[in-house]
């Protein structure tokens, strides 16, 4: 699975991006998808993730009534819907592919995209 993340960019505090990651390969419904972010000098963690069929998804608490995960397996693409953002979601976002059940840890997903910056002036 090859991934490809768009949809970053600057944007005011409390405002809203939305991020899409296109997937290539046609087994893409198999796999669980997370999106991980890392700001500078911290370590890259998990956002949101969702199961293959987009009936479960977790959250990390900072961004739980904020940010929506989905996915259109037809499509092949994950999104990552960023409401009233705040200055702390300064990052980069990736996402990711991995199998089995979904996991928070990064170490389990086994498939990344090239990351896109998210800035949020304050």
């Amino acid at each position: 699975v090859q991934l490809q993340a768009s949809g970053g960019g600057l944007v005011q505090a409390g405002g809203s991006l939305r991020l899409s990651c296109a997937a290539s390969g046609r087994t893409f419904s198999r796999y669980v998808m997370g999106w991980f972010r890392q700001a500078p000098g911290k370590e890259r963690d998990i956002v949101a993730g969702i199961d293959w069929i987009g009936g479960t998804t977790v959250y990390a608490d900072s961004v739980k009534g904020r940010f929506t995960i989905s996915r259109d397996n037809a499509k092949n693409m994950v999104y990552l819907q960023m409401n009233n953002l705040k200055s702390g979601d300064t990052a980069v976002y990736y996402c990711a592919a991995g199998l089995g059940a979904i996991r928070t840890g990064q170490n389990h997903y086994d498939y990344w995209g090239q990351g896109t910056l998210v800035t949020v002036s304050s």
